[in-house]
């Protein structure tokens, strides 16, 4: 059996979730690895088979995605060319984590099976928690820009029949969990500038932010400033005592297994987000709209409560490719016993 998982490059949540599904794909079939997008900061440890520039998402500076640069980076004709180009003939399953290219190649030529594997399938069930406030964009970004019939997710707790617990990487796991005096932020949607503006109102405590846009470690007053490290943001989170973040959903999820305090801050027109919050909210993690000066009072309070959401992430990412693939074969095998009798 010969599997195309493919992966979203935008962010990093996509490609920290493929580092520990591509090894459980590989113990039972063979695969070959596609990704599209330019956003993560994180390198996959294994061959890339194809490589796309995909549909990628920008981050701005003040809260959200920078929709200028969104479109300026994306072009249609590039990716209707990537689409075409895309060789799904090749293989007996495309396993898709919100990758545009290969859904659509797999839309297009319903020859193909194709099943969704994402948090963001999830977010389409009925039984997920939903924010107050919808979005008819937002809703259809979540249909249709990586549309796939047979649909699996993942999220904070399993709603549904086909809907598991995040999953957390083995080096996440191995981390030695203590608590020292500092806080972690993570919020790559606003500027260094607005974070320190926010966060030096709030004294006595010592804030140490991973920033996307610093490229040297800096100190202003209380807030220390970071460039991206991904072994020292683990270790950082590991050994904090708590952890501001954006709402997306790893980060969130890694937090939460430390058994850390947890603010979230949904970036501004992110759908996905919003509904992450909603989720994490209804769980009893602190969430803000968004990230200023009008917010310190708020932040002051969390920093002093002892609210830690204790919820837990066992180990299913073996299962999950393992029900997945026989579920796969099962349904093949039915399709062909009913094609002979026709």
């Amino acid at each position: 059996m010969k599997i195309l998982y493919a992966i979203q490059g935008t962010g990093n949540g996509h490609i920290s979730r493929a580092k520990e599904i591509i090894p459980a794909l590989n113990s039972r079939v063979q695969v070959h690895v596609l990704v599209s997008g330019t956003q993560s900061e994180i390198e996959l440890p294994f061959p890339v088979k194809y490589r796309f520039k995909g549909i990628s998402f920008v981050f701005g500076k003040r809260g959200g995605i920078d929709y200028w640069k969104t479109l300026r980076t994306n072009n249609i004709f590039r990716v209707i060319k990537e689409i075409r180009s895309c060789r799904i003939k090749s293989y007996d399953l495309v396993i898709n984590d919100f990758e545009p290219i290969s859904a659509w190649a797999c839309y297009l030529n319903r020859k193909i099976n194709c099943v969704s594997l994402s948090h963001q399938s999830a977010l389409l069930s009925p039984n997920v928690p939903k924010p107050k406030q919808k979005s008819v964009i937002g809703n259809l970004i979540l249909k249709y820009y990586a549309p796939t019939p047979i649909r699996y997710g993942f999220h904070f707790k399993s709603y549904d029949k086909k809907m598991f617990p995040a999953i957390i990487r083995k080096d996440i796991r191995k981390q030695s969990i203590k608590e020292k005096n500092y806080y972690v932020v993570y919020l790559p949607a606003y500027s260094d500038e607005r974070i320190i503006k926010v966060l030096s109102k709030i004294k006595n405590v010592k804030w140490r932010v991973f920033s996307k846009h610093a490229e040297t470690l800096y100190r202003k007053g209380n807030v220390q400033i970071r460039p991206i490290c991904n072994k020292s943001f683990e270790q950082s989170m590991a050994w904090s005592k708590g952890v501001i973040c954006g709402a997306g959903f790893e980060t969130p999820a890694e937090a939460l297994f430390f058994k850390k305090k947890l603010l979230v801050v949904p970036m501004k027109g992110q759908y996905e987000q919003a509904y992450n919050a909603a989720g994490l909210k209804a769980l009893g993690v602190k969430v803000l709209k968004n990230f200023n000066e009008n917010k310190v009072d708020k932040i002051k309070k969390w920093v002093a409560s002892e609210n830690i959401v204790d919820i837990d992430f066992p180990d299913t990412t073996q299962f999950i490719i393992d029900e997945i693939i026989t579920n796969h074969i099962i349904a093949t095998e039915l399709s062909e016993k009913l094609l002979q009798n026709i």
